[in-house]
């Protein structure tokens, strides 16, 4: 079976491809996304829009093989470097004399195709088939069909499921505050581009003045000490801040979400705070800042509510599986960098393909006082660009990322974990936590661009230790010594070491605790 779903034409459309799935020719979505790494503190405006470009998303499901013919309606300077990302899907496309790319989908998947490179790519949704029998005029579903929605806010409620169906724009920002059993699912897209800053106080244009707090910005979607949670199958659309941002919650699932458009200031991918019994599978996020994110804050929004009161000082058991990620600005999977929690441990990254990036990709950031442990990064490819744009920070409305002097060497860390103290992230705590117990297992890069590691602790109280590095590869050739052109460490850290491939991580570390 195979369903392309209905687009809603935006005012602002692009038009760089025709497609054709199955020789059907289908309408394309748009989005707005991030052309450059130049990132601002908060001066109380948003970025100017030449930082950004407009580029096409393909959608549909599909239970069988596809082929799939694209023709870029500008001429590629260089065929020969044409890409499908990411590499694992194993995908080779072809040029075809009528000008059109072609190739096979054997799976539902998310991916891009690069015929020019970072730019201009096209990415393409084939999600999995719905397999929901919930009735549109069920009780407790707020419905949205195909054509557009202009919402505002959204808040749900114990029991209730918002249904957004394939061909649907809702125009929202959704909420939950100690919710139980809630569902955000469906095909369609939640769309927060005209979720908008609340500027508190004015600000003289040009005078390059900062000012962090000078605006009230709501996330995409807030779920506040919520319990029992599904988000499946939409996709998110031009966040004003994170996309999904969950605190205190507990048994949150999301599935089959595809975050795109991201090009605001701190347009966050999915960032937990303090969240137990997480499973995040099969995703594909583009993100202006960071994209998967684990962190503790020591804030009680509901400070009676018995969950939050039972569980807000801790994150643990989370799982991420099977994500591709693109990351414009920030990091890829990453613990921190608050982390005001009494533990945040028992956690897995899995299975997930790093297409792009511009800053540390697996990276715990322990500026608090969390003890951090049982974490495990496994089966991780990574690609690097043969030129990583180096992020630089904005400091005045003039300026241009292109203009600026950058190394054309730069190339972030791939694996990286320390504890330190941050004068902005720690807020002022002296408190500091540890870092202990990591696995990272068969992680892969792929680019002429240098694996660089490094593991940092604070004092000998507040160590980095116990890391295990098994199955690292640059280009396909193992790694089989941290030489500090490798490896940077500094006196406290213990036990960073090289192993063997292995089964099962008990094997080293003992049960865990």
């Amino acid at each position: 079976m195979l369903s392309i779903y209905p687009v809603q034409p935006l005012p602002e459309p692009c038009d760089d491809y025709d497609v054709l799935i199955n020789g059907q020719r289908i309408d394309l979505n748009t989005a707005r996304v991030s052309a450059c790494p130049f990132n601002r503190r908060w001066p109380g405006r948003q970025r100017q829009r030449d930082q950004s470009e407009l580029i096409n998303f393909a959608s549909f499901a599909t239970d069988a093989a596809v082929d799939i013919a694209v023709r870029p309606k500008r001429p590629c300077a260089h065929p020969d470097r044409l890409a499908v990302r990411p590499a694992t899907l194993g995908i080779t496309p072809t040029f075809s004399a009528d000008g059109f790319i072609r190739f096979r989908l054997e799976k539902p998947a998310y991916f891009t195709l690069e015929p020019f490179g970072r730019q201009g790519a096209l990415h393409i949704f084939a999600d999995p088939p719905a397999h929901d029998d919930l009735r549109p005029d069920g009780p407790d579903v707020l419905y949205f069909g195909p054509g557009e929605h202009d919402a505002g806010l959204i808040t749900l409620k114990d029991n209730q499921t918002l249904f957004i169906d394939a061909g649907a724009v809702l125009y929202a920002c959704v909420q939950a505050v100690t919710a139980k059993n809630i569902r955000i699912i469906g095909r369609g897209i939640l769309d927060n581009s005209r979720n908008c800053e609340q500027i508190l106080r004015a600000i003289p244009l040009g005078d390059g003045s900062v000012d962090v707090g000078n605006a009230f910005r709501r996330h995409c979607i807030q779920l506040d000490s919520c319990e029992n949670i599904l988000i499946d199958g939409i996709t998110i659309r031009d966040s004003l801040v994170y996309n999904i941002r969950p605190s205190a919650c507990r048994n949150l699932t999301i599935r089959n979400v595809k975050i795109i458009g991201c090009w605001r200031y701190n347009s966050d991918g999915i960032d937990m705070h303090n969240c137990e019994n997480v499973d995040i599978d099969h995703c594909f996020l583009r993100t202006y800042d960071d994209s998967i994110c684990i962190k503790g804050y020591d804030f009680y929004p509901h400070e009676h509510n018995d969950l939050n009161a039972r569980h807000a000082q801790n994150a643990r058991n989370i799982r991420v599986h099977d994500c591709t990620i693109w990351n414009d600005w920030g990091k890829c999977l990453e613990i921190g960098a608050e982390t005001r929690a009494d533990e945040i441990c028992d956690i897995l990254f899995s299975d997930c393909q790093i297409i792009h990036v511009t800053g540390p990709v697996l990276d715990c950031m322990n500026v608090d006082y969390a003890d951090v442990h049982d974490v495990t990064y496994r089966n991780i490819t990574i690609h690097f660009d043969d030129v990583i744009d180096q992020p630089l920070i904005q400091r005045a409305d003039a300026e241009r990322y292109h203009d600026q002097p950058r190394n054309p060497d730069y190339v972030p860390p791939v694996i990286m974990a320390h504890v330190c103290f941050h004068h902005e992230y720690s807020a002022g705590g002296t408190r500091r936590g540890k870092n202990r117990r990591f696995i990272y297992q068969n992680i892969a890069l792929t680019g002429r661009q240098p694996f660089h590691l490094a593991f940092l602790g604070f004092d000998a109280d507040h160590r980095c230790e116990d890391m295990l590095l098994d199955g690292l590869r640059h280009n396909n050739q193992p790694i089989t010594a941290l030489t500090p052109d490798i490896c940077r460490l500094n006196e406290f850290t213990h036990n960073i070491r090289l192993a063997r491939m292995i089964a099962d991580e008990t094997a080293v570390f003992g049960p865990k605790g």
